[in-house]
């Protein structure tokens, strides 16, 4: 492997990925927008020649960027997954593990398990999601009456507390605003139920059902104790992700976002994927959560007219322009949690200069630059590994990003891309430093 060149500054944070070659091709080949991360030799090569041909990074497509993000070249989402790409493997992989087994591709909708199949043991033990029937005395007793001790959330619509139900498990309960109970309000409430019932995956939280009754209204689901993945960037919990966990949420959310776009029984458009919506397990597995802006998506059309819904800093441009919300809208708002997993910063912070207020924009500026690595979490280190992997994740936080919704890729490309940066990341990581040197 070539040495690299590099400036002393932020602990050597400005060395460029465009000196690892290794017969990977360039991350840095930012004249086709492309997201090249298949380890295939047929598709290193031509890479390498087109980036040798540019010559770098130019003034041109920072000006690009700096008009709300020039558009990446239109790829299409239906690319067939490279060998490296095994949804039915990540059922039984841990965090940490890096053992390999056989695992087969996405097949048609109907007839994919794995990942993207119902969690359960066998047929008579499964629980319908939203099955089980709870009373008002039965929550009331499991929330001790809604302690404001029991309080794990707090929201435009309601607030949510954990709570014990007799048996032991533990619950999220959702608790509406009463002075919000109106005909809008009821519709979103039985909205909310109505997605829940209709998806079940390893990386959504499970619905376990509903209550209205007595001017309530309650939706109690699957608890889950580890917070939600904007406190752990903020190292509110003491500490802060290591950036292998963080990849490895990224997966978990695109493979979240994949089953509702195209494996649950009727495609769903999440409308408010952000951090705080992130919940992380005891392990750090992630779990997509609140589905109150959900849409359920008719299978025969295009887009759906819906008025604006979501949480500034995500929202794609194109949905707040045209009032069409698509699929394409959950990617553009995957793509700027790339970016925070990345920097740790919110979407949009106003304590920042206005050149570095909206983190996407100002992330991928430095990633036109060729310093994409200065945006890297102040409180990781930076290393080869990570240089590389923040390049490539950079590559598919753009094509996420841009304005027209034809140009981004779909989710389970997504997950594929994800997969491959990954196996990369590991790779690089397990040579000894004097391969890198």
């Amino acid at each position: 492997m070539r040495s690299s060149s590099s400036t002393s500054s932020g602990g050597g944070r400005r060395r460029r990925t465009s000196d690892y070659h290794g017969g990977r091709a360039s991350s840095g080949d930012l004249s086709r927008f492309s997201v090249a991360t298949a380890a295939s030799s047929s598709s290193s090569a031509p890479a390498a020649s087109e980036r040798s041909a540019n010559g770098g990074r130019g003034a041109a497509f920072l000006d690009a960027f700096r008009s709300c993000f020039s558009p990446a070249e239109a790829r299409s989402p239906d690319t067939s997954l490279s060998e490296d790409f095994h949804p039915s493997r990540q059922l039984s992989q841990s965090i940490s593990s890096q053992g390999s087994s056989s695992g087969s591709t996405f097949e048609s909708k109907r007839s994919t398990r794995g990942l993207y199949g119902p969690i359960h043991r066998n047929s008579s033990e499964r629980e319908i999601p939203g099955d089980r029937k709870f009373s008002l005395p039965e929550i009331q007793k499991a929330t001790k009456n809604f302690s404001p001790n029991l309080k794990i959330g707090q929201g435009g619509s309601g607030t949510v507390y954990r709570g014990q139900l007799s048996d032991g498990t533990l619950v999220a309960v959702k608790r509406a605003k009463k002075n919000l109970y109106d005909k809008h309000m009821g519709h979103e409430f039985r909205n909310e139920i109505e997605t829940l019932r209709c998806i079940e995956h390893l990386n959504l939280v499970r619905f376990h059902g509903f209550l209205e009754y007595g001017g309530e209204q309650l939706i109690i689901v699957e608890y889950v104790p580890n917070g939600n993945l904007r406190e752990h960037l903020e190292g509110l919990n003491g500490k802060f992700l290591e950036f292998s966990v963080r990849l490895e949420i990224a997966i978990d959310v695109a493979h979240a976002i994949t089953y509702l776009h195209t494996y649950s029984d009727q495609p769903v458009i999440h409308r408010d994927i952000k951090s705080s919506n992130i919940l992380l397990t005891n392990n750090c597995r992630a779990k997509v959560a609140d589905f109150g802006f959900a849409k359920l998506a008719p299978s025969d059309a295009t887009h759906v007219s819906t008025q604006v819904k979501g949480t500034a800093g995500y929202l794609d441009p194109e949905y707040l322009r045209t009032y069409q919300l698509t699929e394409k809208s959950d990617v553009y708002s995957f793509g700027v949690l790339l970016v925070e997993l990345v920097t740790g910063r919110r979407p949009i912070d106003p304590k920042r200069t206005i050149i570095e207020r909206v983190t996407a924009k100002w992330a991928m500026e430095k990633f036109a630059e060729g310093d994409a690595i200065l945006t890297l979490d102040p409180n990781l280190e930076a290393t080869d590994a990570i240089n590389l992997a923040v390049e490539k994740i950079y590559e598919l936080a753009l094509q996420c990003l841009a304005p027209k919704k034809r140009n981004r890729p779909s989710m389970r490309r997504c997950a594929e891309i994800l997969w491959s940066i990954r196996k990369d990341y590991r790779e690089l990581a397990l040579l000894p430093t004097s391969c890198m040197n």
